[in-house]
């Protein structure tokens, strides 16, 4: 049995090292260019230093992100990228243009490349099309099926890697191979500026009546043709290890440090449960289940992994998250006094009950008994969020746990 890897996205510092704390085998990130999510917060060269050397320290991967389709305007400054990242010392770096494969070969052969989903990998003969070019891992389209990605691993080199989405958002279009967001905005969504208009609002519109819109209603709110569910596989793990997948990787490189925490630290004892024995898995669903529903998500499906879906992927009546919880911060550190210091990313008060999520799995109400400002000033609530705080709870939390609220 394939022990698989959990990979992680951060696109921040300090999502890194949540991600790191919260259990990933191996994170994944992009600098300020030449990556598919140019609105994330995505690291400096500064930071990516210092986020290679802390996950090295634990043990966890580096892969950077370098999956643009490249222009000819961007071959210049993608060789300087590459001669930086090889000082960097990422473990890999994931790519879906040929171009930008043989500028990276070429630069930094020692690098690992790992082949990105967006370069439409659908069968076994692409994947040994990749293999003979050097890479040691190839990203599998979601549109797949286990039964598929099972008779890929049956005809590839043993020493080549598969990796598959486990969790997350998907994309309407075939491998997130979009136009949309382009022909709409000027955004190329295939250069890392998507503007997400699968996720809009449309009306339809009868070809010799201009102007006039029609709505195309499911309900009485209306309908988003183009939103698709999230993907979840929490309850099917056995038979992501049985199809030979060797990294499970979670979608996610906008999201914050609690859904980092809060689907790294569920992922990672389902995968070890499962390991230790298919019993112990099984009775453990129910805290899966429930942990997974505390980050933002919208509802969920199993996706193409068993063929085509009888049971729509898509939602109709609304584009939003359903967010059960909210994200207060992540600690710092803790003084000798037990204060604890944090920056504060949404509003809360003395007096109120929270929670703290611990690495281990385990989730500690608390209650918020003094807040003081970073001039230690004592306040009852720090109503603007990005401020340091120091706070005294009722229970004294550890440095890199996570504080939330249920929301509402």
């Amino acid at each position: 049995m394939r022990k698989p890897e959990l990979l992680i996205p951060a696109g921040s510092l300090e999502v890194l090292k949540t991600a790191v704390i919260f259990g990933a085998d191996a994170v994944y990130i992009g600098g300020e260019v030449f990556g598919l999510r140019a609105k994330a917060k995505n690291f400096t060269k500064e930071e990516m230093i210092e986020g290679i050397d802390f996950a090295h320290k634990y043990g966890v991967r580096v892969h950077v992100t370098a999956n643009i389709l490249a222009h000819n305007n961007d071959i210049e400054g993608a060789t300087e990228y590459f001669r930086e990242l090889k000082e960097m010392k990422p473990d890999a770096l994931i790519i879906a243009d040929p171009g930008m494969f043989m500028l990276a070969k070429e630069i930094c052969p020692e690098i690992d490349i790992h082949v990105s989903t967006q370069a439409n990998n659908t069968n076994y003969m692409t994947y040994r099309f990749w293999h003979e070019q050097g890479a040691k891992r190839v990203v599998s389209a979601r549109e797949l099926s286990l039964r598929e990605i099972k008779e890929i691993r049956e005809k590839i080199p043993e020493e080549m890697e598969i990796e598959s989405f486990i969790h997350g958002s998907m994309c309407i279009s075939y491998s997130g191979r979009c136009l949309l967001s382009n022909y709409f905005t000027g955004r190329d969504s295939n250069q890392g500026a998507c503007t997400h208009p699968c996720r809009w609002k449309y009306a339809v519109v009868e070809e010799t009546r201009p102007g006039e819109y029609l709505p195309v209603y499911e309900n009485e709110r209306g309908t988003y043709i183009f939103n698709s569910k999230d993907l979840c596989m929490i309850e099917h793990i056995p038979e992501m290890i049985d199809a030979g997948i060797d990294s499970f990787k979670i979608e996610g490189r906008m999201k914050t440090a609690l859904y980092v925490a809060t689907v790294a630290r569920t992922y990672r004892r389902a995968i070890d449960d499962y390991l230790e024995s298919e019993e112990k898995y099984r009775t453990n669903m129910g805290w899966y289940q429930d942990e997974i529903s505390k980050c933002t998500y919208r509802q969920f499906s199993t996706g193409f992994y068993f063929g085509r879906p009888d049971e729509t992927t898509q939602i109709y009546d609304n584009n939003t998250y359903v967010i059960e919880y909210v994200y207060l911060g992540i600690i710092d550190s803790v003084d000798e006094k037990g204060l604890a210091r944090f920056r504060q990313r949404n509003k809360f008060c003395v007096g109120d009950e929270i929670e703290i999520m611990k690495p281990d799995g385990r989730n500690i109400p608390v209650k918020v008994l003094h807040m003081y400002n970073e001039e230690g000033e004592e306040v009852e609530s720090c109503p603007h969020a990005g401020q340091i705080i120091d706070i005294e709870l009722s229970k004294a939390p550890e440095k890199y746990d996570i504080m939330r609220m249920r929301n509402g």
